[in-house]
């Protein structure tokens, strides 16, 4: 007992000395990872550690990696906020309007409008497929052969659902696949259902992760706003424009005397709007005169009673459906173009 009590003493004396240098051996620990965590930043990490470093992850077993990618995909999942969809979907619209200008040019050698709306640059058929592929393409995004059929099917569902809305609700028709291969209902076709497959691998693994640095680079105050304002923009837009197509259509139907496939209902509501209103009416001939509508609206379909597919531009020879004129395609190229269209 008179031992154990002698030896007490000397063990707080060895524990009293101990604890600092253990203590400071931790600090220097974190010191170190602090260093390495800063030279790993600035690339500055010598070339015998980043291999010894690339071999150690390459130790790691295959199905820790594959957890890995899944957490990845996951995060990728979360990051997906409101503003950053609506984001996309600006984004992806005036990308879509770009596209489709050049493609306009190429093949028809002039600069003609491909916008949805009246005034911004969005054509929204783009910014919807986007953006509902980088939603719906999460659960797809393991190699190129899910990204493309998920690509050729959710682009098809889209490209259906807005042309029977186009011409269900608002009395549009964007686009006419009849005379194309494998169609249904003139909707959507097998080629360019492939090409939306196509499109999804490029969006996915190149264009929206690029999309996606971007927009983190954006402070969130500035993100927020400006989306806002965009998207209320293209609300407004779209409202506007549906306004004054029908407006077209009535004057399309009463003074060039074409009797189109939309209800009487409809032409006659209009109707007494357009010539009742006089305000409404200056504003009309002012604002949505025809030539507005065929230069801003160039492939702009009608049905008429006989189910008749017509490009509303037909009507209205004294007006050039383009902006400008740039040179003229070859004859067996234009009518290929021409075939593929209608």
């Amino acid at each position: 007992m008179v031992k154990e009590e002698a030896d007490a003493p000397e063990k707080t004396q060895e524990e009293k000395v101990q604890k600092p240098v253990k203590e400071l051996v931790e600090k220097e620990d974190i010191i170190q990872k602090e260093l390495v965590e800063k030279a790993e930043k600035e690339d500055i990490i010598p070339k015998e550690n980043k291999e010894k470093l690339t071999k150690k992850e390459d130790d790691i077993p295959k199905e820790n990696k594959e957890k890995l990618t899944k957490k990845e995909a996951n995060n990728t999942k979360i990051n997906l906020t409101a503003t950053k969809i609506f984001a996309y979907f600006v984004i992806y619209s005036i990308v879509g309007y770009i596209i489709e200008m050049i493609f306009a040019l190429l093949t028809k050698g002039v600069l003609e409008s491909r916008k949805s709306f009246l005034y911004g640059p969005f054509c929204a058929i783009y910014g919807l497929g986007a953006t509902t592929m980088i939603i719906g393409l999460q659960k797809f995004n393991k190699n190129n052969y899910t990204l493309f059929f998920g690509g050729v099917f959710i682009g098809a569902i889209v490209e259906y659902l807005v042309s029977w809305i186009g011409e269900m609700i608002f009395n549009i028709k964007w686009w006419d696949y009849s005379n194309m291969p494998f169609n249904i209902n003139g909707r959507i076709c097998l080629m360019f259902s492939i090409v939306w497959g196509i499109l999804a691998i490029y969006l996915m693994t190149y264009f929206n992760p690029k999309i996606d640095k971007l927009l983190n680079k954006i402070p969130s105050k500035i993100l927020k706003p400006i989306t806002a304002i965009l998207v209320v923009f293209l609300f407004l837009d779209w409202i506007i424009s549906s306004f004054a197509v029908q407006m077209f259509y009535v004057r399309l139907a009463k003074q060039k005397k074409i009797e189109l496939k939309q209800s009487n209902d409809i032409i006659e509501k209009y109707d007494k709007l357009y010539n009742e209103n006089e305000i409404i009416n200056k504003i009309v001939n002012t604002l949505f005169s025809d030539e507005t509508i065929i230069k801003s609206f160039p492939n702009l379909k009608v049905t008429t009673k006989d189910g008749k597919v017509v490009l509303a531009s037909e009507f209205f020879p004294e007006i050039k459906p383009y902006y400008l004129k740039v040179f003229t395609p070859k004859e067996k190229f234009k009518i290929e173009i021409i075939n593929v269209q209608k």
